[in-house]
């Protein structure tokens, strides 16, 4: 009898306990973790502390020690202290870190393991984009998805916050989604994109002749348009100066060329684009043709040519009537030559 009571006297562990605050943490991965712990040793002396892991090795459940893990160099620091409180923290969190960990204190006389562990699950986020390709107008809703539940969750489109995680796509949603938890939002999921689809949208002209047009000039009508898929039709109108109600279709094609300008080229032009979603009008361009100074620069050219051909006649035509002045006057001398010797 007395030496049953002396074994349960000197039994190691009688009222000795281990408390883990959170027994069952589920953390994102890249972040660290804080294993909150406390024990009770009714007086011993706590000499050394440790935190092990979990784990098989020849088909046998064993537990290896941190500090001789080389995955956890670095990584794992003990805050705790050798009175109450046993907490660990791991930083930098991997997938392989998931699992069972034990604390082990060691006083004077005796070692002790906790009974029970914390079980870590280290977890990622998954974005997800539902329908990940839709037409504009219609719903659009993220998710954000992990192994277990976390707090609440943001969003970010090409690095710009989201209002909200369901929407109407517009034009403008189109583009790449991650999300974050609330408060780490360093730790992004892997991006997802949203695909938009959209009739032609901001439809615009560009001419290749600024200001107005001379006789005989090229110019160039260009359109474009932003649209999803892109625009494969493009058909050109045109108006009067005056009015755009009756209209005439010119062209067809991203690009109208009009080779050599003419008076009957002027007028109001626009370019219609369409996709297989509909169809969208640019802006009214108006195309003046200016006259009066290319009739002007025609006579300057004409005038400028006659006065030069003048010029060069002139001399000409002096020439020739002296050529043909100068035998007159030669028989003339002779004739008053002969009369004067003939008289004396």
């Amino acid at each position: 009898m007395i030496a049953v009571l002396l074994i349960l006297i000197l039994k190691p562990g009688a009222g000795w306990l281990v408390t883990f605050e959170n027994p069952d943490p589920c953390v994102l991965k890249g972040s660290s973790v804080e294993f909150r712990c406390s024990h009770n040793t009714e007086g011993q002396t706590v000499r050394k502390t440790a935190w092990y892991k979990g784990g098989f090795k020849d088909g046998l459940w064993k537990r290896f020690k941190l500090s001789d893990l080389p995955s956890y160099q670095n990584r794992s620091e003990y805050v705790g202290d050798l009175q109450h409180n046993c907490s660990l923290v791991i930083h930098e969190l991997q997938d392989n870190d998931t699992g069972y960990y034990y604390f082990r204190f060691d006083t004077d006389t005796f070692g002790w393991y906790s009974k029970t562990s914390v079980h870590l699950s280290v977890t990622e986020l998954k974005a997800k984009v539902n329908p990940h390709t839709v037409r504009a107008g219609h719903n659009v809703t993220l998710q954000c998805g992990t192994s277990c539940q976390l707090p609440s969750v943001v969003w970010f489109k090409d690095g710009r916050p989201v209002a909200k995680p369901e929407f109407q796509a517009q034009a403008e949603d189109a583009g790449n989604y991650v999300c974050a938890v609330e408060g780490q939002e360093s730790l992004l999921s892997d991006p997802v994109a949203l695909t938009v689809w959209y009739p032609p949208l901001n439809v615009s002209v560009e001419v290749s002749y600024p200001g107005k047009l001379i006789l005989g000039s090229n110019v160039s009508l260009t359109c474009s348009s932003a649209a999803n898929p892109a625009a494969d039709i493009y058909t050109w109108y045109k108006g009067t100066v005056s009015s755009f109600t009756s209209t005439v279709q010119v062209g067809s094609g991203q690009v109208l060329s009009i080779p050599s300008v003419d008076a009957s080229h002027a007028g109001i032009y626009l370019c219609q684009a369409e996709n297989r979603l509909g169809e969208n009008n640019s802006t009214e361009v108006l195309l003046t043709v200016e006259e009066t100074d290319s009739h002007c620069l025609i006579l300057l050219v004409g005038i400028g040519v006659k006065v030069i051909i003048v010029l060069l006649l002139t001399p000409v035509i002096i020439w020739a009537w002296r050529k043909r002045r100068s035998p007159s006057v030669d028989k003339e001398e002779d004739s008053r030559d002969y009369e004067s010797v003939s008289s004396a």
